[in-house]
Protein backbone atom coordinates (compact mmCIF):
# COMPACT_ATOMS: atom_id res chain seq x y z
CA UNK A 1 0.00 0.00 0.00
CA UNK A 2 2.93 2.66 0.72
CA UNK A 3 4.67 1.69 -2.47
CA UNK A 4 0.82 2.61 -4.63
CA UNK A 5 1.26 6.14 -2.56
CA UNK A 6 -2.09 4.72 -0.11
CA UNK A 7 -1.03 5.21 3.62
CA UNK A 8 -3.36 2.80 6.10
CA UNK A 9 -4.95 4.44 9.34
CA UNK A 10 -7.04 6.84 10.03
CA UNK A 11 -5.14 9.55 9.44
CA UNK A 12 -7.62 10.52 6.22
CA UNK A 13 -10.69 11.61 8.55
CA UNK A 14 -8.64 14.59 9.30
CA UNK A 15 -8.16 15.25 5.83
CA UNK A 16 -9.94 17.68 3.75
CA UNK A 17 -12.62 16.09 1.96
CA UNK A 18 -13.57 18.14 -1.57
CA UNK A 19 -16.87 17.29 -2.00
CA UNK A 20 -20.14 19.07 -1.07
CA UNK A 21 -23.24 16.91 0.72
CA UNK A 22 -26.73 18.50 -0.55
CA UNK A 23 -28.05 18.08 2.99
CA UNK A 24 -26.85 18.25 6.14
CA UNK A 25 -27.92 19.02 9.68
CA UNK A 26 -24.55 20.55 10.57
CA UNK A 27 -22.69 23.57 8.64
CA UNK A 28 -20.57 22.13 6.07
CA UNK A 29 -18.42 23.26 3.52
CA UNK A 30 -16.93 21.53 0.62
CA UNK A 31 -12.90 21.21 2.23
CA UNK A 32 -14.05 20.20 5.99
CA UNK A 33 -12.57 17.04 7.23
CA UNK A 34 -13.67 13.72 6.21
CA UNK A 35 -14.57 12.84 9.54
CA UNK A 36 -16.74 15.77 9.51
CA UNK A 37 -18.05 14.71 6.62
CA UNK A 38 -19.10 11.11 7.80
CA UNK A 39 -20.59 13.04 11.06
CA UNK A 40 -22.82 15.02 8.35
CA UNK A 41 -24.08 11.50 6.70
CA UNK A 42 -24.67 9.92 10.38
CA UNK A 43 -26.91 12.57 11.32
CA UNK A 44 -28.97 12.37 7.80
CA UNK A 45 -28.82 8.61 8.78
CA UNK A 46 -30.30 9.01 12.21
CA UNK A 47 -32.86 11.88 10.87
CA UNK A 48 -34.23 9.37 8.80
CA UNK A 49 -34.23 6.30 10.97
CA UNK A 50 -35.75 7.93 13.63
CA UNK A 51 -38.52 9.22 11.57
CA UNK A 52 -39.19 6.20 10.01
CA UNK A 53 -39.39 4.14 13.25
CA UNK A 54 -42.09 6.65 14.33
CA UNK A 55 -44.27 6.90 11.15
CA UNK A 56 -43.69 2.99 10.15
CA UNK A 57 -44.88 2.36 14.16
CA UNK A 58 -48.41 4.83 14.28
CA UNK A 59 -48.84 3.50 10.87
CA UNK A 60 -48.44 0.05 10.97
CA UNK A 61 -50.20 -0.02 14.48
CA UNK A 62 -53.11 1.23 12.91
CA UNK A 63 -53.27 -1.37 10.31
CA UNK A 64 -52.63 -4.03 13.00
CA UNK A 65 -55.75 -3.35 14.87
CA UNK A 66 -57.55 -2.26 11.81
CA UNK A 67 -56.96 -6.62 10.28
CA UNK A 68 -58.75 -7.10 13.34
CA UNK A 69 -61.36 -5.60 12.79
CA UNK A 70 -64.69 -7.21 12.76
CA UNK A 71 -65.74 -4.97 9.09
CA UNK A 72 -64.53 -7.91 6.22
CA UNK A 73 -63.86 -4.85 3.66
CA UNK A 74 -61.56 -2.74 5.99
CA UNK A 75 -59.72 -5.99 7.43
CA UNK A 76 -59.37 -7.07 3.68
CA UNK A 77 -57.81 -3.97 2.35
CA UNK A 78 -55.58 -4.21 4.60
CA UNK A 79 -54.56 -7.51 3.79
CA UNK A 80 -54.14 -6.84 0.59
CA UNK A 81 -52.03 -3.87 1.32
CA UNK A 82 -49.74 -6.29 3.37
CA UNK A 83 -49.53 -8.91 1.04
CA UNK A 84 -48.89 -6.03 -1.98
CA UNK A 85 -46.04 -4.58 -0.15
CA UNK A 86 -44.47 -7.93 1.77
CA UNK A 87 -44.04 -9.37 -1.35
CA UNK A 88 -42.32 -6.11 -3.64
CA UNK A 89 -38.47 -5.32 -3.24
CA UNK A 90 -38.11 -2.39 -1.02
CA UNK A 91 -35.31 -1.12 -3.87
CA UNK A 92 -38.23 -1.41 -6.42
CA UNK A 93 -40.52 0.63 -4.21
CA UNK A 94 -38.06 3.01 -3.63
CA UNK A 95 -37.73 3.71 -7.81
CA UNK A 96 -40.90 4.15 -7.65
CA UNK A 97 -41.11 6.81 -5.05
CA UNK A 98 -38.46 8.63 -6.55
CA UNK A 99 -39.73 8.24 -9.44
CA UNK A 100 -42.54 9.63 -8.27
CA UNK A 101 -41.29 12.72 -6.39
CA UNK A 102 -39.17 13.58 -10.05
CA UNK A 103 -42.81 13.67 -11.91
CA UNK A 104 -44.19 16.35 -9.52
CA UNK A 105 -45.01 19.77 -11.72
CA UNK A 106 -41.94 22.83 -11.29
CA UNK A 107 -41.95 25.08 -8.54
CA UNK A 108 -44.12 27.49 -9.91
CA UNK A 109 -46.70 24.88 -10.77
CA UNK A 110 -46.35 23.15 -7.57
CA UNK A 111 -49.27 21.48 -5.78
CA UNK A 112 -50.68 22.89 -2.41
CA UNK A 113 -53.17 19.81 -1.50
CA UNK A 114 -53.06 20.94 2.47
CA UNK A 115 -53.45 24.81 1.98
CA UNK A 116 -49.22 25.75 2.42
CA UNK A 117 -48.13 22.44 2.04
CA UNK A 118 -45.97 22.72 -1.33
CA UNK A 119 -45.66 19.56 -3.88
CA UNK A 120 -42.65 20.15 -6.42
CA UNK A 121 -39.77 18.71 -8.61
CA UNK A 122 -37.02 20.98 -6.13
CA UNK A 123 -38.75 18.86 -2.84
CA UNK A 124 -41.80 18.97 -0.40
CA UNK A 125 -42.26 22.53 2.11
CA UNK A 126 -44.26 22.26 4.94
CA UNK A 127 -45.06 24.52 7.41
CA UNK A 128 -42.73 25.17 10.60
CA UNK A 129 -42.43 26.92 13.83
CA UNK A 130 -39.61 28.94 14.46
CA UNK A 131 -38.37 29.11 18.10
CA UNK A 132 -36.66 32.44 19.72
CA UNK A 133 -34.03 31.77 22.50
CA UNK A 134 -34.78 28.28 22.16
CA UNK A 135 -31.30 26.89 24.01
CA UNK A 136 -32.83 26.26 27.19
CA UNK A 137 -35.59 24.03 25.40
CA UNK A 138 -32.97 20.90 25.78
CA UNK A 139 -32.03 21.15 29.43
CA UNK A 140 -36.09 21.80 29.80
CA UNK A 141 -36.53 18.18 27.86
CA UNK A 142 -33.71 16.90 30.53
CA UNK A 143 -35.61 18.01 33.22
CA UNK A 144 -39.01 16.53 32.12
CA UNK A 145 -37.47 13.42 32.07
CA UNK A 146 -35.71 13.23 34.93
CA UNK A 147 -39.02 14.38 36.72
CA UNK A 148 -41.03 11.69 34.71
CA UNK A 149 -38.75 9.14 36.21
CA UNK A 150 -39.00 10.13 40.11
CA UNK A 151 -42.73 10.69 39.72
CA UNK A 152 -43.23 7.05 38.39
CA UNK A 153 -40.73 5.54 41.66
CA UNK A 154 -43.06 7.70 43.86
CA UNK A 155 -45.64 5.79 42.15
CA UNK A 156 -45.14 2.51 42.58
CA UNK A 157 -43.74 2.90 45.94
CA UNK A 158 -47.62 4.27 47.61
CA UNK A 159 -49.08 1.55 49.09
CA UNK A 160 -52.49 2.42 48.03
CA UNK A 161 -53.00 3.68 44.34
CA UNK A 162 -53.53 7.51 43.39
CA UNK A 163 -57.18 8.58 43.40
CA UNK A 164 -58.23 10.25 39.85
CA UNK A 165 -58.03 13.54 40.81
CA UNK A 166 -54.11 12.58 42.79
CA UNK A 167 -52.92 11.57 39.31
CA UNK A 168 -54.89 14.20 37.32
CA UNK A 169 -52.67 16.95 39.35
CA UNK A 170 -49.59 14.64 39.11
CA UNK A 171 -50.04 15.11 35.05
CA UNK A 172 -50.88 18.50 35.30
CA UNK A 173 -47.33 19.40 37.25
CA UNK A 174 -46.10 18.56 33.65
CA UNK A 175 -47.25 21.26 31.26
CA UNK A 176 -47.05 23.88 34.60
CA UNK A 177 -43.42 23.35 34.88
CA UNK A 178 -43.15 23.78 31.21
CA UNK A 179 -45.02 26.82 30.68
CA UNK A 180 -43.56 28.12 32.98
CA UNK A 181 -40.13 27.30 32.15
CA UNK A 182 -40.55 29.27 28.80
CA UNK A 183 -42.04 31.86 29.97
CA UNK A 184 -39.31 32.83 32.53
CA UNK A 185 -36.86 31.96 29.56
CA UNK A 186 -38.38 34.16 27.23
CA UNK A 187 -38.88 31.63 24.36
CA UNK A 188 -41.31 31.76 21.61
CA UNK A 189 -42.44 30.53 18.75
CA UNK A 190 -43.40 32.01 15.70
CA UNK A 191 -45.42 30.30 12.23
CA UNK A 192 -43.32 29.38 9.57
CA UNK A 193 -45.38 28.99 6.20
CA UNK A 194 -43.18 28.17 2.68
CA UNK A 195 -44.90 31.14 0.21
CA UNK A 196 -44.14 31.27 -3.25
CA UNK A 197 -42.01 34.16 -4.28
CA UNK A 198 -40.94 34.27 -7.47
CA UNK A 199 -39.39 31.13 -9.27
CA UNK A 200 -39.15 29.52 -5.69
CA UNK A 201 -40.50 28.57 -2.47
CA UNK A 202 -39.30 30.82 0.95
CA UNK A 203 -39.76 29.62 4.30
CA UNK A 204 -41.62 26.47 6.18
CA UNK A 205 -39.16 23.45 5.94
CA UNK A 206 -37.88 21.98 3.04
CA UNK A 207 -37.94 17.86 2.52
CA UNK A 208 -35.63 17.16 -0.56
CA UNK A 209 -37.45 14.42 -3.35
CA UNK A 210 -34.78 11.88 -2.20
CA UNK A 211 -34.94 12.52 1.91
CA UNK A 212 -38.82 11.97 1.30
CA UNK A 213 -38.61 8.81 -0.80
CA UNK A 214 -36.65 7.53 1.55
CA UNK A 215 -38.84 8.15 4.19
CA UNK A 216 -42.47 7.19 2.58
CA UNK A 217 -40.71 4.13 0.96
CA UNK A 218 -39.56 2.77 4.50
CA UNK A 219 -42.40 3.73 6.72
CA UNK A 220 -44.97 2.08 3.89
CA UNK A 221 -42.92 -0.97 3.37
CA UNK A 222 -41.94 -1.51 7.54
CA UNK A 223 -45.80 -0.81 8.83
CA UNK A 224 -46.53 -3.80 6.45
CA UNK A 225 -44.17 -6.23 8.82
CA UNK A 226 -45.17 -3.99 12.47
CA UNK A 227 -48.95 -4.51 11.42
CA UNK A 228 -48.31 -8.54 11.12
CA UNK A 229 -46.05 -8.16 14.43
CA UNK A 230 -49.01 -6.58 15.74
CA UNK A 231 -51.70 -8.98 14.64
CA UNK A 232 -50.25 -11.60 15.92
CA UNK A 233 -49.04 -10.08 19.20
CA UNK A 234 -53.04 -9.58 19.75
CA UNK A 235 -54.21 -12.59 18.39
CA UNK A 236 -51.70 -14.52 20.97
CA UNK A 237 -54.02 -13.49 23.45
CA UNK A 238 -56.78 -15.66 25.03
CA UNK A 239 -60.15 -15.09 24.05
CA UNK A 240 -60.57 -15.39 27.27
CA UNK A 241 -59.03 -11.87 28.08
CA UNK A 242 -61.82 -10.07 25.79
CA UNK A 243 -64.75 -12.12 27.28
CA UNK A 244 -63.64 -10.81 30.79
CA UNK A 245 -63.03 -7.62 30.18
CA UNK A 246 -66.76 -7.50 28.21
CA UNK A 247 -68.20 -9.08 31.51
CA UNK A 248 -67.11 -6.36 33.58
CA UNK A 249 -68.84 -3.99 31.06
CA UNK A 250 -65.77 -2.39 29.62
CA UNK A 251 -65.80 -1.33 25.55
CA UNK A 252 -64.02 -2.60 23.07
CA UNK A 253 -61.22 0.34 23.00
CA UNK A 254 -60.60 -0.30 26.77
CA UNK A 255 -60.47 -3.64 26.24
CA UNK A 256 -57.49 -3.62 23.83
CA UNK A 257 -56.06 -0.70 25.92
CA UNK A 258 -56.00 -2.40 29.10
CA UNK A 259 -56.43 -5.83 29.09
CA UNK A 260 -55.12 -7.18 25.38
CA UNK A 261 -52.87 -4.59 24.50
CA UNK A 262 -50.31 -4.96 27.59
CA UNK A 263 -49.76 -8.51 27.27
CA UNK A 264 -49.68 -8.89 23.58
CA UNK A 265 -46.65 -6.86 23.81
CA UNK A 266 -44.81 -9.36 25.28
CA UNK A 267 -45.01 -11.23 21.63
CA UNK A 268 -44.63 -7.46 19.67
CA UNK A 269 -41.60 -6.82 21.20
CA UNK A 270 -39.33 -8.55 19.99
CA UNK A 271 -40.81 -8.54 16.00
CA UNK A 272 -40.45 -4.85 16.39
CA UNK A 273 -36.59 -5.01 17.79
CA UNK A 274 -35.99 -6.97 14.42
CA UNK A 275 -38.33 -4.77 12.15
CA UNK A 276 -36.94 -1.36 13.70
CA UNK A 277 -32.85 -2.77 13.15
CA UNK A 278 -33.85 -3.85 10.02
CA UNK A 279 -34.70 -0.54 8.85
CA UNK A 280 -32.12 1.52 10.48
CA UNK A 281 -29.43 -1.13 8.34
CA UNK A 282 -32.04 -0.47 5.17
CA UNK A 283 -31.33 3.47 5.47
CA UNK A 284 -28.12 2.37 3.40
CA UNK A 285 -30.83 1.77 0.01
CA UNK A 286 -30.28 5.36 -0.05
CA UNK A 287 -27.59 5.23 -2.23
CA UNK A 288 -29.59 3.56 -4.48
CA UNK A 289 -31.52 6.81 -5.50
CA UNK A 290 -29.02 9.46 -4.55
CA UNK A 291 -30.07 10.16 -0.36
CA UNK A 292 -26.60 11.27 1.15
CA UNK A 293 -26.92 9.39 4.24
CA UNK A 294 -23.57 7.69 6.23
CA UNK A 295 -23.09 5.00 3.72
CA UNK A 296 -22.77 7.17 0.82
CA UNK A 297 -20.12 9.36 2.41
CA UNK A 298 -17.88 6.57 3.53
CA UNK A 299 -17.76 4.82 -0.37
CA UNK A 300 -17.06 8.53 -1.38
CA UNK A 301 -14.11 8.98 1.14
CA UNK A 302 -12.95 5.03 0.04
CA UNK A 303 -13.10 6.09 -3.47
CA UNK A 304 -11.18 9.75 -3.03
CA UNK A 305 -8.58 8.42 -0.60
CA UNK A 306 -7.80 4.64 -1.11
CA UNK A 307 -8.45 3.53 2.20
CA UNK A 308 -10.97 1.11 1.48
CA UNK A 309 -10.37 -0.96 4.28
CA UNK A 310 -10.47 1.75 6.72
CA UNK A 311 -13.90 3.32 5.70
CA UNK A 312 -15.23 -0.10 5.89
CA UNK A 313 -14.40 -0.57 9.20
CA UNK A 314 -15.58 2.79 10.02
CA UNK A 315 -19.14 2.11 8.49
CA UNK A 316 -18.82 -0.84 10.80
CA UNK A 317 -18.28 0.86 13.69
CA UNK A 318 -20.97 3.84 12.92
CA UNK A 319 -23.86 0.88 12.45
CA UNK A 320 -22.87 -0.96 15.49
CA UNK A 321 -23.22 1.89 17.59
CA UNK A 322 -26.67 2.70 16.08
CA UNK A 323 -27.80 -0.88 16.44
CA UNK A 324 -26.42 -2.34 19.78
CA UNK A 325 -28.13 0.30 21.71
CA UNK A 326 -31.13 0.22 19.80
CA UNK A 327 -31.34 -3.12 21.17
CA UNK A 328 -29.92 -2.98 24.56
CA UNK A 329 -33.11 -0.33 25.10
CA UNK A 330 -36.13 -2.05 23.34
CA UNK A 331 -34.47 -5.74 24.90
CA UNK A 332 -34.69 -3.66 28.41
CA UNK A 333 -38.35 -3.05 27.76
CA UNK A 334 -39.04 -6.42 27.23
CA UNK A 335 -37.15 -7.66 30.62
CA UNK A 336 -39.20 -4.95 32.22
CA UNK A 337 -42.39 -6.05 31.15
CA UNK A 338 -41.44 -9.81 31.98
CA UNK A 339 -41.00 -8.48 35.31
CA UNK A 340 -44.06 -6.89 36.11
CA UNK A 341 -45.81 -10.41 34.79
CA UNK A 342 -47.15 -8.82 31.58
CA UNK A 343 -47.26 -12.84 29.73
CA UNK A 344 -49.59 -14.01 26.69
CA UNK A 345 -51.31 -17.09 27.05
Amino acid sequence: MHRLGMAPGLDYLWQPANFDITESLLVYQAGDSYGRAIAVGLLNTLKLAVLGCLFATVLGTTLGIARLSGNLLLSRLVQAYVELIRNTPLPLQLFFWIALTQALPPTRQALQPFGSTFLSVRGIFLPWVEIGNGQSLWLLAAVLVLLAIAVRAFIRRLQHPLSAFGLLGVLALFPAIAFAWIWLAGITFTPDLPVLQGFNIRGGITLTPEFAAMLVGLTIYYSASISESVRSGIESVNIGQWEAGRAIGLPRGRIMRLIVMPQAMRVITPLMTSSYLDLTKDTTLGILIGFTEVTAIIKTSANNTGNAVETIIVLVAVFLAVSMPTSYLINLYNRSLAKRGIIAK
